[in-house]
């Protein structure tokens, strides 16, 4: 493939929500510029993005995949990032390498939850942003709703550049405002040139609109707009273009995916309007915004992961200065290391050319690196990182049981799994014994285990994690125990008089009041020994004991038969006596959380939360719509949170929560093992 550089790529990403027709429109803009010789689609499991397995199968995009085109001599790397909220960790790698966003909103459904976060986790980025009107051919598809819903929902900087003119039903062309022609498409999406509607009021005043939004991105055009003068066709791009790369202009197109009507007009926004790489200019490392300049050392940011077991791993690149060469031995700039990597190769989804060197500002791949997403590559004469990837929480946990496969194996299949996916977790809880995996929802961890089987050959099962509760005493005891046994020759002989009492510790602490050497000091080790075990197992459930002081107050012992382990086996049965005499309870685990919520639905999240046993602490306006809670809430009752929350609140909720401390079990409260 022919080199570009930086001023002649554009990387963008096609975000939105499920459904929106992400994965058609990049089909279809394969096809437009000639990538492939038919249209794929989704149904039938054959286009370009979806090529994973688990992909085909359930129809949907699981993974941001990478495909590449050239329009009007630029070059266009796309990346299609997945809609599913489950999957929310490819729109955040996608949104890491491209200047631009474009964010596609289904012609019937109209603005949807995964619109809104896209656009905010794009505005947050600091990315340009495109919205792109799909599926006009689908009846009721409703362009002009849609479009009020945008101007709303996302403000004045929602401009519109293509529209249909659909005044009879069906869209009847597409109108491009820049050059006020009209178009119709042929069966083949091939344009043809039609008279404008003469009597369309609604396109004169979407034009009119159009031409105030760019006389706002510089004062001489200021002037002209308001001394009544009509911009040319150059000015209305140039100002578009500024506005765009300035985030004060949203450029609207709409096309049809199926038919490839208007995404011409689309292809032609996304050369004319969408910033270079070199004009985002958003890359900085220790606080220098660098250039994408080829002569400079070499800087690049791994933004992608792809780990295979037969393939190995594949790493994927977006080059920030200088060039990256098949030659290249670069040095991790988050490890220290230096790099090695078998080839290097553009990609188009599954399809991998080898090439010998990217230019700066151009995204690739490169096979059996020992680099993590987020990491940089760099020149060794210039070590400096740039900005990782924070990528949302884990909040949904499983336990992961192997029903067949080599137990030894399974973390480090799982390992894998996460250099592939940052959005997964995975515990070792040893006081459970359990393998936990954790993730953004219950389809992401079904996926997970579907992987390790498919790709590892682990057959898991997924179940609901043990709760790690606690006992303690509730009342002061005084035990006394003694350990005698004689079996001929040499006995045993231990004698303890133990106080026990409730304290704040987290754990037992063990202190003694001996006077007159009834125990000698040697044995106190043993002695706290003994307790220590005792208190890993309690009276109710087997949890361990904690907020028990325990003091030696008194014993004896015997010349001959007294040794450490019979004092040990003594302060064991006291433990044990103590715990039928001092009222022992359960303690539950809490823990904090911090809740993103939109406003209307506040009420319907605290009421969750208060049958939960929760309480709300606080909360906090963040704008947009959005408020966040303070909350604290019992583990047991928060397990399946994250499935209610994005149900109350449509995919637009999130949480983060982490340990607190132990409280009381209520009384009438389950326990759940």
């Amino acid at each position: 493939m022919k080199s570009f550089s930086a001023d002649n790529i554009r990387n963008v990403v096609l975000a939105g929500h499920g459904g929106s027709g992400k994965t058609a429109l990049a089909e279809a803009m394969l096809f437009k510029c000639g990538l492939t010789d038919r249209m794929g689609n989704t149904a039938d499991g054959s286009t370009v993005c979806d090529f994973d397995p688990e992909e085909i199968k359930r129809k949907i995009s699981i993974n941001a995949s990478v495909v590449n085109a050239v329009w009007n001599d630029t070059k266009i790397n796309i990346i299609d990032a997945p809609g599913q909220f489950d999957f929310a960790g490819g729109m955040y790698e996608g949104i890491r390498a491209a200047e631009s966003v474009i964010i596609t909103v289904n012609g019937k459904d109209g603005v949807c939850p995964g619109t809104l976060k896209a656009y905010r986790l794009a505005n947050s980025a600091g990315k340009a942003c495109m919205l792109a009107v799909t599926c006009m051919e689908v009846e009721n598809s409703d362009f002009y709703r849609v479009f009020t819903q945008m101007k709303t929902v996302f403000g004045p900087s929602v401009c519109p550049i293509v529209v249909p003119y659909d005044k009879n039903g069906p869209v009847e062309a597409y109108i491009n405002l820049l050059t006020m022609k009209a178009y119709n498409y042929d069966k083949k999406g091939i344009p043809t040139e039609v008279p404008m509607p003469a009597s369309e009021n609604r396109i004169a005043g979407l034009r009119a609109a159009m031409a105030e939004a760019v006389a706002e991105t510089n004062e001489e055009f200021m002037d002209k707009f308001f001394s009544g003068e009509e911009f040319t066709h150059e000015e209305l791009v140039k100002g578009i273009h500024d506005g765009v790369a300035a985030g004060t202009i949203t450029p609207v197109v709409c096309c049809a995916n199926d038919t490839l009507s208007g995404v011409d007009m689309l292809l032609d926004a996304v050369t004319t309007m969408l910033p270079s790489p070199n004009e985002r200019k958003l890359e900085k490392a220790d606080g220098e915004v660098l250039e994408y300049d080829e002569t400079k050392p070499l800087k690049a940011v791994v933004f992608k992961t792809v780990a295979d077991p037969f393939v190995g791993k594949i790493s994927y690149v977006k080059v920030v200065q200088g060039k990256l060469t098949a030659k290249s031995e670069p040095v991790n700039a988050n490890g220290g290391a230096a790099l090695r990597f078998g080839k290097l190769v553009t990609v188009c989804g599954k399809k991998q050319d080898e090439i010998s060197e990217v230019n700066a500002g151009d995204i690739a791949a490169v096979t059996k690196l020992d680099a993590n997403t987020g990491d940089t590559l760099c020149d060794p004469a210039d070590v400096r990182a740039l900005e990782g990837i924070d990528f949302p929480k884990p909040c949904y946990f499983r336990t992961v049981k192997l029903t067949s496969g080599d137990e030894g194996k399974l973390s480090t299949a799982i390992r894998r799994l996460l250099e592939e996916d940052r959005t997964l977790e995975y515990i070792h809880n040893h006081e459970t014994h359990e393998r936990i995996i954790g993730g953004l929802g219950e389809m992401h961890l079904d996926v997970a285990a579907t992987k390790l089987k498919s790709k590892f050959g682990m057959d898991v099962t997924l179940s609901a994690p043990k709760i790690a509760y606690r006992e303690a005493i509730s009342k002061k005891v005084t035990i006394e125990s003694k350990y005698k046994k004689q079996s001929g020759g040499h006995g045993q002989y231990g004698h303890v008089k133990i106080e026990f009492e409730p304290c704040d510790s987290e754990s037992l602490v063990f202190e003694e009041k001996i006077f007159g050497g009834s125990v000698p000091k040697n044995f106190f080790p043993a002695i706290e020994k003994g307790l220590l075990e005792a208190a890993e197992k309690g009276s109710i459930g087997g949890y361990p004991v904690v907020r028990v002081k325990a003091t030696l107050i008194d014993g004896s012992y015997h010349p001959v038969d007294s040794s450490e382990m019979a004092f040990k086996t003594a302060a064991s049965m006291a433990f044990r006596d103590c715990l039928k005499d001092a009222a022992p309870y359960l303690l539950e685990p809490l823990q904090n959380m911090t809740i993103l919520v939109p406003d209307d639905k506040q009420g319907d999240v605290m009421s969750v939360l208060s049958k939960r046993r929760g309480s709300v602490l606080g909360m906090n306006s963040v704008g947009e719509g959005m408020t966040e809670l303070t909350a604290e809430a019992p583990e047991a009752e928060m397990q399946d949170f994250a499935l209610v929350l994005r149900q109350i609140t449509q995919g637009l909720g999130e949480f983060t929560a982490e340990f607190s401390r132990y409280e009381m079990l209520p009384a009438g409260a389950e326990m759940r093992s």
